[in-house]
């Protein structure tokens, strides 16, 4: 399988997952900012909405979409436990998070706070609103370990790599510390980290 990422967007999540579930993928670097591939290919040709992740399949099938990648491998490689069986509450759980993130916290970063050109008026409204978010976050968090529970799923994934936004952009979380331990958390699993090495968004420890 083929990852096609760009370091610290959403492909993150894709990534850890993937590291979690002890799934061999090669990683193909994409340059987001004018859709290229290292060696030189449009980006379009290969995923005509130009934006990561995308996953390629050994028979050439293309997946798209964070939520739906996660899910397809986690269900891979059950033995991991990064998704409950289908069918049951707790996958439902699962995918409620996977949603939530989805629609109002990756589309309230994304595109609002990345463009210069956004007006401060939004920028304001859009972080009155994480910061909504990320106090209802912080207080689950101050009771369990992980967004369902005990166990780290496909949704902890997708919430790291996108509250991890937050140090880019400026958004304190200073005042969430339940959240602060939760990102520290995920990134000392030896998946998320060796997603995190692999992208040098961490240093390997001397």
């Amino acid at each position: 399988m083929k990852l096609y990422y760009s370091p610290a967007t959403c492909s993150l999540a894709v990534h850890i997952v993937a590291r979690e579930a002890g799934l061999p993928i090669d990683l193909v670097k994409v340059d987001i900012g004018i859709h290229r591939l290292d060696d030189g290919t449009d980006y379009y040709t290969v995923n005509p909405r130009g934006y990561v992740p995308l996953l390629e399949l050994d028979d050439g099938t293309k997946l798209t979409e964070v939520s739906a990648i996660v899910q397809f491998l986690a269900d891979l490689a059950p033995q991991a436990a990064l998704l409950p069986p289908a069918g049951s509450i707790e996958r439902v759980h699962v995918q409620e998070w996977l949603t939530f993130i989805s629609s109002e916290l990756h589309k309230a970063f994304s595109p609002w706070l990345w463009h210069k050109e956004t007006a401060e008026s939004t920028k304001q409204n859009v972080r009155e609103r994480l910061a909504r978010h990320f106090g209802e976050l912080d207080r689950l968090l101050a009771k369990q370990p992980y967004l369902t529970g005990q166990h780290f799923t496909v949704a902890d994934a997708y919430a790291y790599a996108i509250v991890n936004w937050s140090h880019y952009l400026m958004v304190s979380l200073k005042p969430y510390p339940a959240l602060m331990a939760y990102l520290a958390r995920i990134e000392s699993r030896q998946g998320a980290r060796q997603a995190l090495l692999a992208e040098g968004l961490v240093k390997q420890a001397a």
